[in-house]
């Protein structure tokens, strides 16, 4: 058994655990309400890339694009003998763009509930940067994450692109920012995408798109609790919904089952959308103090530099 997998025994027991008493206790609810967390199991990981390859899906294409151009500024002071820490990395696809600029990177830690992501790319970075230590770290991010001992006296840099942290709640977000702090200290630095405030008609487009597939994502939440949980949901009852809460300022994901008291859904997924001056109360909320923020031209989409005073 690797090192990896000795760390993580007990974080997935915990997860399956959590799993079960989740689902129960948010079925159970006036309102049903299921954790977006539990979408990313293996197969939830693979159409949730996909999701990202639609056309109507601007975050990922735009976010690369602000990556790309600006990577040497976000990696600033972490050139040698850094950990990066990625959070939720899911296949690493955006973390090439900063490991091309850190040939003397002492350490890559991705953390992720997928195994077969983390593994699949282990495999890929492996092959592009000869000679990247990589320690893969089976674990569930929205948790407190203790890094390896050899790995906690040194500077770190975090990473957390694609706006996951919409995904929560502004007391959450503040709380889970408060955690990425302290792994990240001493000497933290964190990198995190967050998607901006824009027309209505654009953001609901994106988390519905034509293909349908962010609709199998949601879906395959459902086909997961019959799975493991010896569920019984017709699948074919539950259609997708996506909408806007402009008070809230962020879409919610819902399944929709036909036959349900008149408009009852599932609530699977919130997407907050934040203004620059919004996010950094968050952040400042949490310990950090935000410093520089990169965006595209067309204001869809920034990404912001938060150290640890």
């Amino acid at each position: 058994m690797s090192k990896a997998t000795e760390r993580s025994a007990t974080p997935l027991a915990r997860q399956a655990d959590d799993f079960a008493v989740s689902v129960l206790e948010g079925l159970s609810r006036p309102k049903k309400h299921l954790p977006c967390r539990f979408l990313y199991d293996a197969a939830g990981s693979a159409l949730f890339e996909d999701i990202t390859r639609q056309p109507e899906y601007y975050p990922t294409r735009v976010e690369v694009g602000i990556l790309t151009a600006n990577a040497m500024q976000m990696i600033e002071g972490a050139l040698e003998e850094a950990v990066l820490v990625e959070f939720g990395s899911g296949s690493s696809i955006k973390t090439e763009i900063l490991l091309g600029h850190m040939p003397r990177l002492h350490a890559y830690v991705p953390i992720d509930i997928s195994e077969s992501a983390l593994t699949d790319a282990r495999e890929r970075l492996t092959a592009r940067f000869s000679g990247l230590n990589i320690q893969l770290l089976l674990a569930d991010f929205s948790h407190s994450i203790e890094l390896p001992p050899e790995l906690a006296e040194l500077p770190k840099l975090g990473f957390f692109p694609g706006s996951t942290i919409g995904n929560f709640m502004p007391a959450e977000a503040t709380r889970l920012l408060r955690a990425m702090r302290e792994t990240l200290s001493p000497r933290g630095k964190l990198i995190i995408g967050v998607d901006l405030k824009k027309d209505v008609r654009q953001l609901v487009a994106a988390y519905d798109d034509a293909n349908g597939v962010t609709a199998a994502f949601n879906l395959n939440l459902l086909v997961r609790i019959n799975r493991e949980l010896d569920g019984t949901f017709d699948l074919q009852a539950f259609r997708h919904a996506a909408t806007y809460e402009p008070f809230e300022g962020r879409i919610e994901m819902h399944r929709r089952k036909i036959r349900f008291r008149e408009a009852e859904t599932i609530h699977t997924e919130s997407a907050y959308k934040y203004t620059i001056e919004e996010f950094h109360l968050i952040a400042q909320a949490a310990g950090w103090t935000p410093l520089r923020v990169w965006k595209d031209e067309l204001n869809l989409f920034s990404v912001h530099e938060l150290v640890a005073p």
